[in-house]
């Protein structure tokens, strides 16, 4: 029996390598270019600080880290992307061993993700979608072994604190999730009388506040403006009646069309969708915390608020489905239609990575085909050619002036705007980027234009 399970380890760890491995090679091959938010997050961490415009600063840290090592080869951010995929991968696994003491219901509950669009095709573009996911992860099984641990530990209390702050500096939504289970611990201390408090939760709330106030101070003192972003997002000024009817189905009939691959693996393993609600099954009570209810405080934010949910938004919060819908099928499983299963899987798993590929090779319209290393390279030639210093800072909008501040061999820092000249270092050596002409009549140095774009550059002679 040990020799078994070790197999369906092995094979677990052959999973996550094909999944690395062709989520890394397929965008590298056929990108061109990376992807906006890739690009965009690479801009911000040119100038890393506590938070930015539109986002907490966890989404940029990730990608710096990447660079000081690898430079700009896209491929290690593709790379990136899918090792924050696979740990969540590998604590949803660690996580469903517990739940069910069985390896082979263990790996379906992994396997059945690779279904999910989130969890594939939209894996390559590294964003604040797919930086939630490993701490999502780590989040619901620390808070599981806090539940079932006959002693809390001090460590298990500091990492549970520690990976729901870098969740949330992920992104805000990651409240969804520490919401959820903060209610799930008030249901089980003062509703069902399970447990007693115990003052170690305490360790929790102090290191995530702790940890928390750098980038409170930043937010005071750029007034909020990741908030205001995130407001705007959801439409919520512009908002309607009917916006309060629309919004929340228009929500629930996306989710139902993203799931309906995980549906047919569901029904390639289950004789009968029949399954007793079990009052007393602390498993399932826990899992309906962690997955359902995320989901419906989002669509009661919608409801309520008559804002729009961008599907994108969805990414981390179906990690653990697989999990949940096994805990409530097991009984119904049948091992004999196993080959049905993986049949149907396999066709997922090599049909996504090959549509990737297809459309991006194809399509040559996509953000993905940006020139941007070619227009960097003139870019570079120009300013040699009329400036004896570095190019140190580049001002211009993420994707424009992000693109050159990551394909320029100077690294330069990218602003979305200055105020004037003098912010920056004496003779620093500054490329302003613009889509247009705005820059006629008022480039204090030498004005060029390369392919659409213009580039106003300042330099020392």
């Amino acid at each position: 029996m040990t020799r078994y399970y070790k197999n369906i380890d092995k094979l677990f760890y052959i999973f996550l390598f094909f999944h690395l491995l062709l989520w890394t090679i397929i965008p590298s091959v056929t990108n061109i270019n990376l992807p906006l938010d890739t690009i965009e997050a690479l801009a911000w961490s040119s100038n890393l600080d506590w938070g930015f415009n539109k986002h907490p600063p966890m989404s940029a840290f990730f990608p710096e880290v990447f660079y000081r090592i690898f430079g700009p080869n896209d491929w290690s951010y593709y790379l990136l992307s899918q090792i924050f995929v696979i740990i969540a991968f590998y604590f949803v696994y660690k996580f469903s061993i517990e739940i069910f003491k069985n390896k082979p219901l263990s790996l379906i509950s992994v396997l059945l993700l690779e279904s999910i669009y989130f969890y594939n095709f939209t894996t390559p573009e590294f964003n604040v979608n797919v930086c939630q996911l490993p701490f999502w992860s780590l989040v619901v099984y620390y808070s599981w072994k806090i539940y079932t641990n006959k002693i809390i530990t001090f460590k298990d209390c500091v990492l549970l604190g520690l990976f729901s702050v870098l969740g949330f500096l992920s992104k805000y939504l990651f409240v969804y999730l520490l919401f959820s289970i903060s209610l799930f611990f008030l249901f089980i201390i003062f509703l069902k009388k399970e447990k007693k408090f115990d003052f170690k939760y305490v360790i929790i709330l102090e290191v995530f506040f702790v940890l928390l106030v750098p980038h409170f101070i930043w937010l005071t003192e750029n007034n909020y403006i990741t908030i205001t972003y995130g407001l705007a997002r959801t439409g919520m000024e512009e908002k309607q009646l009917l916006d309060h009817i629309k919004y929340p189905l228009s929500f629930l009939l996306k989710q139902f069309g993203i799931l309906i691959p995980f549906f047919l693996l569901i029904y390639s393993l289950v004789n009968k969708f029949k399954f007793k609600f079990d009052k007393k099954n602390k498993k399932l009570i826990f899992l309906i915390f962690v997955t359902l209810l995320p989901i419906a405080l989002m669509f009661l934010t919608s409801l309520i608020s008559g804002s729009k949910i961008r599907t994108m938004w969805m990414t981390p919060f179906y990690l653990f489905f697989g999990v949940l819908f096994i805990e409530l099928f097991k009984n119904k499983i049948n091992l004999k239609k196993l080959n049905k299963f993986f049949t149907i899987f396999f066709i997922l798993f090599f049909l996504s990575p090959s549509l990737y590929g297809y459309i991006s090779i194809t399509k040559d319209n996509k953000r993905t085909d940006y020139p941007g290393k070619e227009i960097a390279k003139k870019v570079e030639k120009k300013w040699k050619m009329n400036f004896s210093n570095e190019i140190n800072y580049v001002i211009g909008d993420e994707w424009n002036a992000g693109n050159l501040s990551y394909h320029l061999k100077s690294r330069p820092i990218w602003y979305e705007s200055i105020k004037n000249e003098n912010e920056l270092r004496q003779n620093g050596g500054i490329i302003y980027v613009s889509g247009n002409a705005e820059f006629k009549g008022k480039c204090s140095g030498k004005l060029e234009k390369i392919n659409t774009q213009i580039f106003c550059m300042v330099g020392a002679q």
